[in-house]
């Protein structure tokens, strides 16, 4: 399962160019996207628990945080909603795997926290194929969001963590 924002949702791109349709291809099983455009990691938060209950997931990519960090939410705050989520999915019986999302600045760079919490919960996180792709005008979309080329490569970088960190 994919959970997130816009970013997993795949604002702007047709649903089979987004990173969790992509991802299930590469990997050959079935990845739910369960991206909503628009939310903030406190609203993520409240809705996990009944996704989690719906669809079961062995694995969850989680991918959230990018509104937060355009709307100057304080990193403390971001950070406890993501370990909040991190925790009921981990509590649950599923593994984790973090995408790091940068800052909005002129230089993009992951939020440090991202790294944090995959030290702090011991899961992998994917924490520069972001950077890379919205820092290349032909990888995204518009100024936040990767087009299905950007995808491509988030979905690469993703399949390529999961079966070297032999997640399920």
């Amino acid at each position: 399962m994919a959970f997130g924002d816009s970013l997993t949702a795949g604002e702007g791109v047709d649903g089979n160019e987004t990173y969790p349709a992509l991802l299930a291809g590469r990997l050959g099983c079935r990845v739910i996207n369960c991206g909503v455009s628009g939310e903030l990691t406190a609203g993520g938060r409240r809705r996990l628990p009944a996704v989690l209950q719906e669809y079961r997931p062995d694995l969850v990519v989680l991918c959230h945080g990018g509104n937060d960090l355009l709307q100057r939410v304080d990193a403390r705050e971001i950070a406890a909603n993501l370990g909040s989520m991190i925790a009921m999915i981990k509590s649950r019986g599923a593994d984790v795997l973090l995408v790091g999302v940068p800052e909005p600045r002129l230089i993009i760079k992951t939020a440090p926290f991202y790294r944090q919490l995959a030290k702090e919960y011991r899961i992998p996180c994917e924490a520069r194929i972001l950077e890379e792709v919205l820092s290349s005008p032909s990888l995204k979309g518009d100024p936040i969001h990767p087009n299905g080329k950007g995808n491509e490569r988030l979905a690469g970088a993703l399949a390529d963590l999961i079966q070297r960190s032999q997640a399920r």
